[in-house]
């Protein structure tokens, strides 16, 4: 299983418009960072985790010719703004399976209505065979497991993934992990976590909340995704214990 972070940064992206602080004019690529989506590769498959309006620039930069399925945690826009960018993918595979909540549908369908209305149908619209998520499923060869996290009102998917051997979990957009998804994301080899800022924020983890989940869950090895301007990557990881990194644009993680 391979892991790549096609984007890591926060809502805004890094640079943030206008902003001239040490991260948004550092040189440093790895504070570089567009909207957070995943991608895992399994054998000749490729599973995507949110697809932002960056999605065609990742792809780009990842020189990604075939997806073969789109999981979506929730309906805002840093998180399904690209959802358009299937298209070329659907010229010459078909319909895409998106696998997403039921109430992440609901808004799904409001917000690209004229994918769901039958007087829109047209050659140059986004193809997909909707799935809605309710229960452990298998997909591109992986046990995938969904489990509940609160994004300050609303709600979010965190996944499990299993390929029998590896275990890996991708959390972001939330401000409380619930208990029993606690449970669901013990043994990990890989979590991937939300840390957006180091003060507290109202609907994402900050710097000492996601270290302490952390602390309690033990994964084998941590990335922090979904990060603000407020975290330099050179100075913060000074700081970082021992396992626990910042995740940046294009990194990539082989689990053998």
């Amino acid at each position: 299983m391979r892991i790549t972070l096609l984007g890591t940064g926060t809502s805004v992206g890094i640079p943030m418009i206008g902003c001239a602080c040490l991260t948004c004019t550092s040189s440093d690529p790895r504070d570089r960072r567009t909207r957070t989506g995943l991608m895992i590769e399994h054998g000749d498959r490729r599973l995507i985790v949110d697809i932002s309006a960056d999605f065609r620039h990742q792809m780009l930069r990842e020189r990604v010719n075939r997806i073969d399925a789109l999981l979506i945690t929730h309906c805002h826009a840093d998180h399904v703004f690209g959802l358009d960018d299937i298209r070329p993918f659907n010229f010459q595979y078909g319909p895409l399976p998106v696998h997403a909540s039921e109430s992440t549908w609901r808004q799904l369908r409001k917000v690209f209505y004229y994918i769901f209305e039958s007087r829109h149908i047209g050659g140059g619209l986004p193809q997909i065979t909707p799935h809605t998520i309710d229960e452990p499923f298998e997909i591109c060869g992986l046990w995938v497991t969904p489990f509940p996290v609160i994004h300050g009102k609303g709600e979010v998917t965190g996944f499990r993934f299993s390929d029998g051997v590896r275990e890996v979990a991708f959390v972001t957009d939330c401000n409380i992990i619930p208990e029993q998804s606690l449970q669901q994301m013990l043994g990990l080899d890989l979590l991937i976590i939300d840390a957006l800022r180091y003060k507290p924020h109202p609907t994402h983890l900050h710097m000492e909340q996601t270290l302490a989940y952390i602390d309690r869950l033990k994964p084998a090895q941590s990335l922090l995704t979904h990060i603000g301007h407020d975290i330099n990557f050179a100075d913060a990881s000074r700081h970082l214990p021992d396992g626990v990194a910042l995740a940046w644009d294009g990194l990539k993680i082989d689990l053998d």
